[in-house]
């Protein structure tokens, strides 16, 4: 079993502590059950997004948005004061 030594901010040291003693388990615990929760979550989830919007593939006909560039005002010089 490995050791590690973290500082923790004084704020989140003592919501831990409090949050041990409310669910009346060990501070160790307690942080063991958070590190193996945060482990569990995939990175980048697409099971965050609806089947809808995974199965979306554009519309074929739409031009794409850089095809109008050309015809688009040059943004205006910035004016100094």
């Amino acid at each position: 079993m490995m050791q590690i030594t973290i500082d923790l901010p004084p704020d989140l040291e003592q919501d831990l502590i409090r949050q041990a003693a409310q669910s009346n388990i060990p501070l160790q615990t307690l942080i063991l059950q958070v590190l193996r929760q945060m482990t569990q979550i995939p990175r980048i989830s697409t099971s965050w997004w609806s089947e809808v919007i995974l199965s979306y593939e554009g519309i074929p006909d739409f031009p794409p948005f850089e095809s109008y560039r050309d015809e688009l005002l040059p943004p205006p010089e910035p004016e100094l004061f």
